[in-house]
């Protein structure tokens, strides 16, 4: 009898498998899971982290979660209060008082990146100083190692307060990095598999794409009553169940270890360990409740990559005038990033610097198809000089000009409500647009 074609190839494919037995290849290793965090918390500076150590307390000591902390930099600016050390030895203290803090609190997981200590208010300059290409892959880089289901990190903001440029820069990075690290055409090299993974010379770091669930964000705004009600909040004053203490004298343990940054009373540190923490909520990829404790509603499922709606401009037409520099950075980020959340979060504000000088930049836009001659008239209260006068600018169709405002305060005067600052635009002396800005007569150490 003639034996068919699949027949025959048939009884072939079994002679050969007989003859050459099947060599079973070892299984593909799971993510190292020493690193795997439940909550990664991003920060500028050693001792941001004290922003949310009620928070890193309760979570890490009584709920049993992985924590783990990313330094944009390495704190190299400011002064020691212990020693002369400054810039990078300043900065390698600093290191080790982080670690030890955190350590204190049963966090051990701790990277730095290689930002700038930059002496900011202003967003802007603080991604010029720490590289913000660089920054942006190491954090993509350490999410997919880390694998966190919840971020944590400051708010991208320009508040009235300490307002740090870098705390701000370090929010922005983790913000861009929370929506990048799950698509597997950002940073392809982070997670081409090695080609020999037994071998030295070598490429391909061998991750996998990873996309955490949920986005919280903290401040550091002297004036924090806007924060309430947009995510949990941690008290300080209430007891940890797991060490039967508040939970000031667990964050006493952190602020110990930072013998560098103490350089004020017994007083002010009491106010620090005591202050309470209100988190905002940013994004969910998860059903939850905005008020609900941060770790609600997430399981051990990966959810997927969630892309954000593609970016569209706004539309403009006519005559406009907006606040410029960081404000208009983030009125186009929160579009970009889907932060629908803090579009009206924080209402335009500013605090003025030790000098008691004001910075105020402004755009003002012709979206029209004709030349336009604008007088922009600024408002102010009495007592204040600068740019008082009022200025005309010239404006070709569809262009924007860039305004830089100066403007020194009157007196001292710490306790005064916030003052109320405006600039009105004018189109052949009808109102165009207007802005309006709340300054708080206090100051940091921290330059505008």
């Amino acid at each position: 009898m003639r034996i068919r074609g699949p027949i025959l190839s048939a009884l072939l494919s079994i002679a050969f498998a007989s003859s050459h037995p099947q060599q079973a290849q070892p299984p593909i290793p799971p993510p190292d899971a020493r690193f795997k965090a439940d909550v990664l918390v991003i920060v500028a500076h050693p001792d941001d982290d004290t922003g949310v150590s009620t928070f890193l307390a309760k979570a890490v000591l009584d709920q049993g979660k992985r924590a783990a902390v990313i330094f944009t930099n390495r704190g190299s600016s400011g002064p020691d209060a212990v020693s002369l050390a400054r810039g990078k030895a300043l900065a390698d203290i600093r290191e080790i008082e982080a670690r030890k803090s955190l350590a204190a609190r049963g966090i051990t997981n701790v990277w730095f990146l290689g930002g700038r200590d930059t002496a900011t208010q202003d967003v802007l300059h603080s991604l010029e100083t720490m590289g913000h290409g660089q920054a942006l892959d190491d954090m993509v880089r350490l999410i997919r190692l880390t694998r966190p289901d919840v971020i944590v990190t400051w708010l991208p903001a320009y508040v009235a307060g300490e307002n740090h440029g870098d705390h701000q820069a370090s929010a922005v990075v983790a913000v861009e990095a929370f929506d990048m690290a799950g698509n597997p055409a950002d940073f392809p090299e982070q997670l081409t598999p090695p080609r020999d993974p037994h071998g030295i010379s070598q490429y391909g770091e061998g991750l996998l794409p990873w996309q955490p669930k949920k986005l919280y964000f903290f401040s550091d705004a002297s004036h924090q009553d806007f924060l309430k009600g947009h995510g949990p909040a941690y008290l300080a004053s209430e007891n940890s169940p797991s060490r039967k203490v508040p939970y000031s004298e667990i964050n006493r343990l952190g602020w110990e270890q930072d013998a560098t940054q103490i350089d004020f009373s017994q007083q002010v540190l009491n106010y620090f360990l005591d202050m309470p923490e209100y988190l905002i909520l940013g994004k969910s990829l998860v059903p939850a409740s905005v008020n609900g404790d941060v770790f609600a509603d997430i399981t051990d499922q990966p959810v997927p990559y969630h892309p954000n709606p593609p970016y569209t401009e706004p539309q403009r037409a006519g005559i406009s005038v907006a606040l410029g520099g960081p404000w208009a950075f983030y009125r186009e980020f929160y579009r970009a990033h889907s932060l629908t959340s803090l579009e009206k979060l924080v209402p335009p504000q500013s605090a003025l610097s030790s000098d008691r000088r004001l910075w105020v930049p402004l755009l003002l836009r012709n979206d029209t198809a004709a030349d336009a001659d604008i007088t922009l008239h600024p408002a102010l209260p009495p007592g204040w000089t600068g740019n008082i006068q009022d200025l005309l600018y010239h404006l070709r169709p569809g262009e924007t000009y860039p305004i830089q405002l100066f403007y020194q305060a009157p007196g001292e005067n710490y306790k005064a409500p916030p003052q109320t600052l405006t600039w009105t635009a004018l189109d052949h002396g009808s109102v165009a647009g207007k802005v309006t800005l709340s300054v708080y007569l206090e100051f940091d150490g921290v330059p505008q």
